[in-house]
């Protein structure tokens, strides 16, 4: 078999890989950049060795030395993608087998995209400065130079130098803290993470954070204006875990810490090890989205432990993940509740392949990302489509509990390790080799590689969903005459869950007229639903109705978080209502300083502010 090569990453993997990193940070608030020093445990493949490159953005290089002798070093050519690699040549040759010390010394620049920098007026105390990191998916060379492929995982030890009246938290194990002998004004935080893991998972936060037990290797973190809630909102991580425990195998992490960011993270969560990053908008106070937490917490097995080689196969980390969250729903709660989340999973592939396009290949479940920024293929594609691929195979040979046998099987066969869609299709059929003749049956070809929707629309029990559907249907029916019928007590028995799934099913229908809408309101009183996923939906429900109340709502929405899951399908439906276009325009400039990297150039192209036009969700 052809070795794996990454189309994301200049590293050459296949003559040396990163076993261990140290990392050295001073934090500097006052220009924006971390100081940085990483020396880096590299094991060669291949004798004669004497030359390697390691990915870089934006990083200016001061220093490299092999083994404590001075190299040579020199940045490349820039690609608009990847960045520019580090070329390091060392003062000696290698054999296979051995191991050198490289060690770069280096800075970050104020606009890496790996960091967020907050001004102590965008925190929720408003006292102090923050900092964060997404490294996911090709970012962290930006914070740190190195082998910036999930097809490398290593450890990494760290210290971290920080103002005394902050915080640092990273992706690992607390390891204590001192005054910094060279400055007594600053505190410097130790990390260890001994469990091998690749460069995405690298995190960083810093800012006036406090903390709140909430089991027995589970802390919440954020500011003190959000941690009580938080703590609330997340008392049944130690249950969750168990469960997940119990399913496929130990947690091998030793620490399971969540921490709540300020609203401009881009995404629900962020599975850093030991260290989960949450979105504010999971604060709904009343439990109903611990389902992204369960989705976290799975992938602490399935990502992290067993991770996709290349950022084409990202659907082995999501679709895998997506299932092992399902099935600890179903656990928590039943098995109907579990197919009612598929319901929905199911709607939302069909608004991405519709958003896309049917014939767009990001909507392929094995992608090709030659010249692509992943960020621009970011999508609900691997999640949702490779859980529907997970559900089919489930149904084909045998149902949960027999296919739960090889999801485990197969996190322990490739745990610490990194896998292609081969290696896990391989591992299928050996697993199930009794059933080699079901399988070859299935449409590979059209599942992995083609654009659209899966070939096979899975039959999930639909109980939970029927009212939903009830409702739904008889608001798209009902005549301006029939308004009088609809009361509050319509929602009366409907959970949290129930009430997306009534608004996913609007989104699906032609726009509700307006007259509808506003009855809607005055009904089921949805603009007073603190719950994010509920008031999203129900935005998106009234801009389609042309109903310019609902302009400043989505606007404020739009502008207090920045989860790309919501800001840009509403910055989208603000965009279409076109007397308020300009509006919306001016709104996202005035706001894009504050905003995310990620989330600001992908809301830029939404909007034609960009030239370049994203063909991402």
């Amino acid at each position: 078999m052809a070795a794996v090569t990454d189309s994301c990453s200049f590293s050459s993997f296949s003559k040396c890989i990163t076993k261990h990193l140290n990392l050295c940070y001073h934090v500097d608030f006052d220009s924006h950049v971390l100081k940085g020093r990483v020396a880096l445990t590299v094991e060669v493949l291949e004798d004669k060795f004497s030359t390697l490159t390691l990915d870089t953005r934006d990083l200016k290089i001061f220093k490299v030395t092999a083994n404590g002798q001075e190299a040579k070093f020199a940045l490349g050519v820039l690609d608009a993608v990847k960045g520019t690699p580090l070329e390091i040549s060392l003062p000696f040759e290698l054999s296979r087998g051995q191991h050198v010390i490289v060690e770069v010394t280096y800075e970050t620049s104020p606009k890496a995209s790996a960091l967020q920098w907050f001004a102590p007026e965008q925190t929720a105390g408003k006292k102090h400065p923050y900092l964060f990191s997404q490294c996911q998916a090709i970012h962290c060379r930006a914070m740190v130079p190195c082998q910036d492929t999930p097809s490398v995982k290593h450890t990494y030890y760290a210290q971290v130098s920080v103002p005394r009246e902050l915080v640092a938290l990273m992706s690992a194990v607390r390891d204590g803290q001192e005054v910094d002998p060279e400055d007594s004004n600053r505190t410097i935080f130790r990390f260890r993470q001994t469990v091998p893991m690749p460069s995405y998972l690298i995190a960083i936060v810093v800012g006036a954070l406090e903390y709140r037990k909430v089991g027995p290797r589970s802390s919440v973190w954020s500011e003190k204006e959000l941690v009580d809630l938080a703590a609330f909102e997340f008392s049944e991580t130690e249950s969750m875990l168990r469960i997940a425990e119990d399913l496929v195998g130990p947690y091998v992490w030793q620490q399971y810490d969540i921490l709540v960011l300020p609203p401009s993270f881009p995404y629900g969560g962020m599975e850093n090890p030991c260290l989960t990053f949450a979105t504010p908008t999971l604060l709904a106070g009343d439990k109903s989205l611990s389902n992204v937490i369960a989705h976290e917490i799975a992938h602490s097995w399935t990502g992290n432990l067993v991770t996709n080689k290349t950022w084409e196969h990202f659907w082995l980390n999501e679709g895998h993940t997506v299932y092992l969250e399902r099935m600890i729903g179903r656990f928590l709660q039943s098995e109907q509740f579990r197919q009612f989340m598929a319901i929905g999973g199911w709607k939302e592939l069909k608004e991405t392949v519709n958003t896309l396009g049917a014939k767009s290949p990001f909507t392929n479940l094995v992608i090709n990302l030659d010249g692509v920024d992943p960020d621009d293929s970011f999508s609900s594609i691997p999640y949702e489509k490779g859980f529907a691929l997970l559900y089919h195979l489930e149904e084909l040979m045998g149902g949960p509990e027999v296919f739960m046998g090889f999801i485990k099987s197969y996190i322990q066969l490739f745990a610490y390790r990194s896998v292609t869609t081969e290696d896990w299709k391989n591992y299928l059929f050996s697993y199930f080799k009794d059933k080699v003749d079901i399988l070859n049956k299935v449409d590979w070809n059209t599942w992995m590689h083609t654009p659209g929707m899966p070939p096979v629309k899975p039959q999930y029990d639909t109980t939970l969903a029927d009212a939903c559907t009830a409702l739904c249907q008889r608001w798209k029916k009902a005549s301006e005459e029939d308004l009088a019928n609809f009361s509050p007590n319509d929602l009366k028995a409907f959970s949290s869950h129930q009430l997306i799934e009534f608004l996913a099913q609007l989104l699906q229908e032609e726009a509700l007229p307006l007259t509808h809408v506003k009855k809607m309101q005055e009904m089921y009183n949805f603009n007073n639903i603190n719950n994010s996923e509920i008031r999203f939906r129900w935005l998106r429900v009234c801009l389609r109705a042309k109903w310019e109340d609902a302009v400043p709502l989505a606007l404020k929405m739009v502008t207090e978080q920045g989860r790309m899951k919501f800001t840009r399908p509403l910055y989208r439906e603000l965009y279409n209502f076109e007397k308020f276009r300009e509006k919306v325009v001016s709104n996202f400039m005035k706001n894009r300083p504050s905003m995310h990297q990620v989330t600001a150039s992908l809301v830029a192209k939404d909007l034609k502010v960009d030239q370049t036009q994203s063909t991402g969700f």
